[in-house]
């Protein structure tokens, strides 16, 4: 009985080399994170079916953004609804470790209550705020955050305060913008 099951094996251990050969055309990381850069073969859904997707997730399109920080990519699996319909998104930097928070949802903020709302969603820590031209700059609980108030909105980039500068924050703050159609399709779970 053995003899058989040796004569079976040898042409599917011989076949696997061969069907190996027509792996592996695609680049690792091709399609992931907001490279707007990506193949122009692959078809950018229109932006009524994005806008779809992302109503889907019960995320408000018009608050999706995305951005760009040195070293850091957006992990697509973090993408989702923050608060009642906003947005946010998780940005990794390989070589640290470290993490980069993109919000965004209605609100406002002043200084008044900027100091009430906790940073980084550390409900209970002490928040201090100061301006930094346009935004506030936030730190709280062992994080710090830029918020920028626009239109309604509340635009936040936050980080660990011992991995993340205030100046990547910054950048991170100023790069922030609403994604192209081909921005928007990399940034979504696949449809």
């Amino acid at each position: 009985m053995i003899r058989p099951a040796r004569v079976l094996l040898l042409p599917v251990v011989l076949l696997i080399p061969v069907l190996l050969t027509g792996c592996g055309t695609q680049k690792a990381g091709a399609g992931a994170g907001v490279d707007s850069s990506a193949s122009a073969s692959v078809a950018v859904p229109s932006r009524a079916e994005l806008d779809a997707r992302v109503s889907a997730l019960g995320i408000a399109p018009e608050l999706v953004y995305v951005t760009k920080a040195p070293g850091f990519t957006l992990a697509q699996q973090s993408v989702g609804v923050y608060g009642d319909d906003g947005f946010s998104g998780v940005y990794w930097a390989k070589e640290t470790n470290a993490q980069i928070q993109l919000s965004v949802e209605r609100g406002t903020m002043t200084a008044r209550s900027c100091p009430k709302q906790p940073v980084g969603g550390m409900a209970g820590e002490r928040t201090v705020c100061e301006r930094d031209g346009d935004a506030w700059y936030r730190a709280g609980g062992g994080r710090h955050e830029y918020a920028l108030v626009e239109k309604g909105q509340v635009l936040k980039v936050s980080g660990d305060a011992t991995k993340v500068t205030r100046a990547v924050l910054r950048s991170a703050l100023h790069a922030a913008h609403r994604p192209s159609d081909a921005e928007l399709a990399a940034v979504l779970p696949p449809a």
